[in-house]
């Protein structure tokens, strides 16, 4: 097995960062690989970073580092913005809400498992009706576990910074008319308004490039995602619940045509 490094350094805010990457087998080191370094060296999740080289920002998470042309001893700059401890804490406790999905569906896949077998003929005729109805009860169950994980994450929520995009838009245009009324005639004179309004939208657009909507959060974008998850394994539970009722009907309707 033949590893190669390459080690650049990641200049964040105030502090630069020495980061060494090891390739094995022949696969260089991806740009996913220096932004999962960077948030152990940082504290930066990956979906609040933006990696700089040569003035331009880093995309392609599945390409390799030296596509960019990013090679040993390289300097690149990240921006981006640590999770607060509330979010550090909503995500652990999506982590949590994980773990027990992961446990309901190993319950579900051993059902479905079962089911397979049923319908195979590894069970005698005479117990499959009861062994169905038993599955459909699991089922159930796993489908409620389910219902139940939903509302958890959906009772989740975290207390938005004070000081918000409204708030910084706020002090500005308040600063603006405080300018506006000591300064009206200095202003008028020097035809400077239009600037200044220039120099609003301006910031405006840099306090909204530096605070990403709450929709695209760390924490909102893991809690949106195992939401879908989840739907997607209560999808799964109706399927296997309608396949365990398609199966018993099938066996009812044979012991109705040899009884009769």
């Amino acid at each position: 097995m033949t590893e190669k490094t390459m080690t650049v350094t990641v200049a964040y805010g105030t502090t630069k960062h020495s980061i060494t990457l090891t390739a094995q087998d022949g696969h260089a080191a991806l740009l996913k690989d220096l932004c999962e370094a960077l948030t152990e060296a940082t504290g930066v999740p990956i979906p609040s970073q933006k990696v700089i080289f040569k003035g331009k920002p880093l995309k392609e998470m599945e390409e390799p580092l030296s596509s960019f042309g990013i090679k040993q001893g390289c300097k690149l700059m990240m921006i981006g913005k640590r999770n607060t401890p509330e979010e550090e804490a909503g995500l652990k406790k999506l982590k949590d809400i994980e773990k027990s999905v992961e446990q309901t569906v190993k319950k579900l896949e051993k059902v479905d498992g079962e089911l397979a077998g049923l319908k195979n003929g590894f069970l005698a005729k005479e117990l499959q009706a009861e062994a169905l109805n038993k599955l459909d009860h699991r089922v159930k169950v796993a489908a409620e576990q389910f219902m139940k994980i939903l509302e958890e994450i959906d009772g989740m929520s975290i207390k938005p910074c004070p000081f918000t995009i409204d708030s910084k838009l706020t002090f500005i245009f308040e600063c603006n008319s405080h300018i506006s009324k000591s300064n009206q005639q200095l202003m008028d004179k020097i035809k400077f308004r239009s600037t200044f309004f220039l120099f609003l939208i301006i910031c405006y657009v840099k306090i909204y490039d530096t605070n990403l909507p709450e929709s695209l959060s760390d924490w909102r974008m893991k809690k949106k995602g195992l939401v879908k998850t989840v739907q997607g394994f209560l999808a799964q539970c109706d399927k296997i619940e309608a396949g365990i009722s398609d199966h018993l009907a099938k066996i009812q309707t044979k012991n109705l045509a040899l009884a009769e």
